[in-house]
C-alpha cells in the first residue's frame, strides 16, 4: 500500500459488523470463519464471485490439441483433473495406462483416484509449490507434456517449460468466469474479502458503478492485492501476514483494532 492508501485506511477504520467472503460457504462446521463470527458477534455472508465453466468439446477441438500425442499430464488443481477426464470421456479417449501424471501437490495427486487406479499409474507430486514440480519435470525432460488449464492461469509453468526447451502443450479445458451476484446489497457490508484477481473483476462486472466509500477491502495474496489497487481501490487488509497466515487471521487482527477490542 502506498502512504496515501495507508493513511486513508487508518481514517476509515470504523467498527466492523458485517463481512462478505467472496467464496462458497465452508462445508466444515469448524471453519475458523464461524469461530470469528461467534467470537466478535459478526454477520458473515459467503458468496462465490467466480465460477468454473467447462469448455465444450466442440470448442476444445478448435484448439487442435491431440491428447494422445502426449506422454505426461501436468495437473495444478482438481478442476483441471475433472475437466481433463470429462473431455477424454466426451472424445471417447481411453487414457493409456503408461501415461505419467505430474501434480502440484499430494492432495491433487490423491484426487486422481476418482478417475484412475493410482497404484497402477506413474504419479509424481510436489508438496505445494510450482518450483518443486519443476524439479520433478526436469528429471523427465523427454516426456511430451500436456497442461490442462483455465483461460486465466499463472504464467510460471508455461514460462518454465518454454525456457527449459521441453515439449509442452497448453490446453484450455475450463474457464474462470464471473458469477452473478448482482442481487447482493453490496453496500451493506463493512468488509469484502477477495481471494483472486478474478474476484475483483467480478465485483465490477456485477456492480459497474461500484464506489468503495467506507467499505474496507481484504485481499489474499500479492496478485489479488495488486488487482485491488490497480482498480483504484484502497486495500485495507492484506493476507497472509507473518503473524496471520490466513484470511481469518488477518481479519481478526483488523477487527480487534477497528472495534477497539
Amino acid at each position: 500500500m502506498n502512504e496515501t492508501s495507508t493513511q486513508n485506511a487508518q481514517e476509515r477504520m470504523t467498527k466492523v459488523s458485517t463481512i462478505l467472503i467472496s467464496q462458497s460457504r465452508p462445508a466444515d462446521a469448524n471453519s475458523p470463519y464461524f469461530d470469528l463470527a461467534s467470537k466478535y458477534n459478526l454477520h458473515i455472508e459467503f458468496r462465490p464471485f467466480i465460477q468454473i465453466d467447462g469448455v465444450s468439446y466442440k470448442d476444445f477441438r478448435k484448439q487442435k490439441v491431440t491428447i494422445l500425442d502426449h506422454t505426461a499430464i501436468i495437473f495444478t488443481s482438481r478442476n483441471a483433473i475433472d475437466h481433463f477426464f470429462r473431455i477424454c470421456q466426451e472424445a471417447r479417449i481411453e487414457v493409456p495406462a503408461d501415461m505419467k501424471y505430474f501434480c502440484i501437490s499430494e492432495q491433487t495427486a490423491n484426487y486422481l483416484q476418482k478417475y484412475i487406479v493410482i497404484r497402477k499409474r506413474k504419479i509424481f507430486s510436489g508438496t505445494k509449490t510450482a518450483s518443486e514440480l519443476f524439479d520433478l519435470i526436469k528429471k523427465h525432460k523427454n516426456e511430451k507434456f500436456l497442461f490442462p488449464c483455465s483461460n486465466i492461469r499463472r504464467n510460471d509453468i508455461p514460462e518454465f517449460m518454454d525456457t527449459s526447451g521441453l515439449h509442452f502443450t497448453e490446453a484450455v479445458m475450463y474457464e474462470t468466469v464471473s458469477s452473478d451476484v448482482s442481487d447482493l446489497a453490496i453496500y451493506s457490508f463493512d468488509i469484502i474479502a477477495f481471494f483472486s484477481p478474478s474476484g475483483v473483476t467480478s465485483l465490477f462486472a456485477n456492480f459497474p458503478e461500484f464506489k468503495q466509500n467506507g467499505i474496507r477491502l481484504a485481499a489474499f495474496g500479492p496478485t489479488t492485492a495488486k488487482a485491488v489497487t490497480d482498480a483504484g481501490l484502497i486495500l485495507d487488509i492484506q493476507a497472509p501476514l507473518p503473524n496471520a497466515p490466513s484470511m481469518t487471521g488477518a481479519l481478526e487482527l483488523y477487527i480487534k483494532k477497528a472495534n477497539n477490542l
